[in-house]
């Protein structure tokens, strides 16, 4: 029976969370919806489920009626322990969504918010969230699309969504160690707080905030994404020590890594250049046209054939490429989206739908196809482009397994393509190399031998 439950609002946070529970002993299974995770068989078996709501584009309403169903559905399966995992960047309608959950629990439940990832320079100093020394919103998540931040202290943030009293611990209680922290905890919860938000430069301030909340001797639902909840579950002795979980073996051959590329950040067109340039005609690059996907019909129909051809004709050849990488928005000029959807009359997101399903589509053909014999695995970035890859394979759940480096996760899938190695990354994650390191580690998940 599950003891660890958490409820992320994207796929990629979802595994963000469960691959620093599997890195540390604990079966972790992440499931797409919380219908999946009520019909599977074997989640029982697993020490912790996480479910995504993808609920993080949202209105408040929507949002906090998947957030609810699917902490409903952690309870039915036995958990005892419950996360709300949030985005590093703190996009979507968090305040909502841990209302959803925290009406769920006991009355006395506090929620903890740490929405800290030191290991990524994702850290909170004064309430003010801080990304690789850049403020948040003045870092290019501040502009996304579907989700924009406006708001830099993450209490106000928070103030304006919650129903509940929120308060800050600052970094010099932080600092003083968890003592200090558990009192200023009790003073704030006596005070009528219900959302705690604490700040946290680095993974030791993590730990001793996570020593504080189990003292509370309270429910506590952790807020944060990832960090907290597995230091939480460590000092509750529920896991064992994060370490990474490395295949011995070498790196498979006459296999490719099938790479789709939905986001369109300035660091993901860098990386997939790196990669080309170091891997040469070792990485075949197709451009899919993006507008033809949006058009739907005949047009998105013959794109995808058009780019299934392609792929097939290259992974006949003697020797089959390293990777292929499929691509919608790093070539040519960049799509206004809204725009795309205001001339064909679609609702809003309606556009970026339809051209991850296109890649969907071609991903599941090409493995329908080839099989597992020619393809060693999959290679997804950006979180909407993943689910839709998924969806188009009718799969469902992956049990993660590692991470290449922090929120860039490796999984494996769970029914349909049984075991094969997945990595999903978000759009703004990594350096310049990260492509290349990522399609390496595949191979060599690839070739395990201990699954």
């Amino acid at each position: 029976m599950p003891v660890i439950g958490a409820v992320a609002d994207d796929l990629t946070g979802a595994t963000t969370t469960g691959v620093l529970l599997a890195r540390s002993q604990a079966k972790t299974a992440v499931f797409f919806n919380e219908e999946a995770a009520v019909k599977a068989e074997g989640s029982s078996r697993m020490d912790a489920i996480l479910i995504s709501s993808n609920s993080r584009p949202l209105p408040p309403e929507e949002a906090y009626s998947k957030v609810r169903e699917a902490t409903i559905a952690l309870k039915q399966m036995g958990v005892r322990f419950f996360s709300k995992r949030i985005d590093t960047t703190c996009r979507g309608g968090i305040g909502f969504e841990i209302d959803a959950m925290m009406d769920q629990l006991s009355d006395d439940a506090i929620a903890v918010v740490v929405p800290a990832m030191p290991q990524s320079r994702r850290i909170l100093v004064g309430g003010y969230s801080v990304i690789d020394g850049v403020a948040l919103i003045r870092t290019p998540v501040a502009q996304d699309v579907r989700t924009p931040v406006r708001e830099n202290h993450i209490p106000r943030l928070l103030a304006g969504q919650t129903k509940r009293k929120v308060s800050l611990i600052t970094l010099d209680t932080v600092l003083d160690g968890h003592e200090a922290i558990e009192a200023e905890m009790r003073k704030v919860i006596a005070d009528g707080t219900g959302v705690i938000v604490v700040d946290a430069i680095t993974i030791e301030d993590v730990e001793e905030i996570a020593i504080a909340s189990v003292a509370l001797n309270r429910d506590v639902l952790a807020v944060d994404p990832g960090p907290f909840t597995a230091k939480l579950a460590y000092v509750r002795k529920q896991i064992g020590i994060e370490q990474p979980n490395v295949p011995d073996e070498a790196p498979v051959e006459g296999k490719t890594v099938l790479i789709c590329a939905g986001s369109a950040t300035p660091v993901t067109k860098k990386q997939m250049e790196v990669l080309c340039d170091e891997e040469g005609d070792k990485v075949i690059h197709i451009e899919v046209d993006p507008v033809k996907l949006i058009d739907g019909g005949e047009s998105a129909y013959l794109e995808t054939k058009r780019v299934i051809g392609l792929a097939e004709k290259h992974m006949a050849k003697e020797s089959v490429p390293k990777a292929i990488l499929f691509e919608t928005a790093l070539h040519g000029t960049l799509l206004d989206l809204g725009k795309e959807e205001r001339k064909r009359g679609y609702e809003n997101g309606e556009a970026a739908n339809r051209i991850n399903g296109g890649l969907g589509i071609i991903i599941a053909e090409l493995l329908q196809t080839q099989g597992t014999e020619k393809i060693a695995a999959l290679y997804c970035t950006g979180g909407d482009t993943m689910v839709y890859v998924c969806r188009a394979l009718g799969v469902e759940c992956l049990q993660v397994v590692d991470y290449v480096i922090p929120q860039t996760d490796l999984s494996r899938l769970v029914g349909a393509y049984d075991g094969l190695p997945v990595v999903g990354k978000g759009g703004l994650t990594g350096n310049d190399h990260t492509a290349v390191d990522i399609v390496n580690r595949l191979l060599k998940e690839a070739a395990r031998t201990d699954y």
